[in-house]
């Protein structure tokens, strides 16, 4: 996925995580999560967490911690748009939730453990929709309408862009040395 292509309001973006997620099931995507972030955190010292990629862009923790405020969002959204008829729906700034709440200074534990317990709770949830209510729509202020699928799926490839991305910072961390070896 092209890296300029960073904000929810632009479509190209909603439809690159779409191609991204392909045909697989966003729900089961979900919830490898868990099975995922281990290979990308694996031998990574606390020290490692907070360096940022390159000047102006998110560290390791930054990126997980906006992994778990996502699924707090998302939650949000999920039983706004299964207990209301077309909510509306508002846009998040992702840096400003990093800046203003303090990502760089979260444990990597307490934030694994808000993932953990966020994502298990939306996926107790989700795991039993009828497919009607998949298919139960919502007024993104940006994107326009989507449905609780299109959602879902959303969320489960932007999991993955951002798996990817914990991988590019731990290269640009490790170096090249640490590639050959």
């Amino acid at each position: 996925m092209d890296d300029t292509l960073t904000r929810g309001n632009d479509p190209r973006y909603r439809e690159a995580l779409l191609d991204r997620l392909g045909d697989r099931d966003p729900i089961g995507e979900l919830a490898a999560l868990f099975e995922r972030l281990p290979s990308v955190l694996e031998g990574l010292g606390d020290d490692a967490l907070t360096v940022p990629e390159a000047d102006g862009k998110w560290s390791i923790i930054q990126v997980i911690s906006h992994l778990a405020d996502t699924e707090l969002v998302q939650g949000w959204r999920i039983r706004r748009i299964l207990t209301e008829d077309e909510p509306a729906l508002e846009p998040m700034d992702p840096d400003m939730w990093a800046s203003r709440l303090g990502y760089e200074q979260q444990s990597l534990d307490d934030v694994l453990d808000q993932l953990r317990a966020l994502r298990s709770a939306n996926l107790r949830l989700v795991a039993k929709l009828r497919p009607d209510e998949l298919q139960r729509t919502a007024l993104h202020l940006e994107r326009g309408s989507e449905s609780l699928a299109t959602l879902l799926a959303l969320v489960a490839a932007h999991d993955g862009v951002h798996l990817d991305q914990i991988r590019r910072i731990r290269s640009a961390i490790d170096g090249p040395a640490a590639s050959d070896a």
